[in-house]
């Protein structure tokens, strides 16, 4: 019943910019937190940014100082600034959410991605 839709993801120049947003819907009694995932070909899916209800946000090293993740007062939409992209950068970025569906249980959803180049 939950949804998570990746969009903003397209070509990009080194030191060029992208926002990337995700919004999630369906059947959602609380959203936990959002994450932002990349992979690219050949590697393993990293962990970019994520940020809780609390509005608490995390980075990986690699992106930090470049990239800004956000969400809605309901957490319902998070968003991924990012600035000074590297080719480095490149892959698809994946959506991740903990939410609980019912108010028993929660678990974590992902979208389909969307793609990052960055290239001259």
């Amino acid at each position: 019943q939950v949804q998570l839709v990746e969009s903003g993801g397209g070509l990009v120049q080194p030191g060029g910019s992208l926002r990337l947003s995700c919004a999630a819907s369906g059947s959602i009694f609380k959203i936990y937190a959002m994450v932002w995932y990349r992979q690219a070909p050949g590697k393993q899916r990293e962990l970019v940014a994520a940020i809780s209800s609390g509005g608490r946000a995390n980075y990986t090293d690699s992106v930090k100082g470049r990239f800004t993740i956000s969400s809605d007062n309901d957490m319902n939409t998070v968003y991924l600034q990012m600035n000074s992209l590297k080719p480095e950068d490149a892959a698809v970025y994946y959506c991740n959410a903990v939410i609980a569906a019912t108010p028993a249980h929660a678990m974590d959803y992902w979208g389909k991605g969307t793609l990052v180049t960055v290239s001259a």
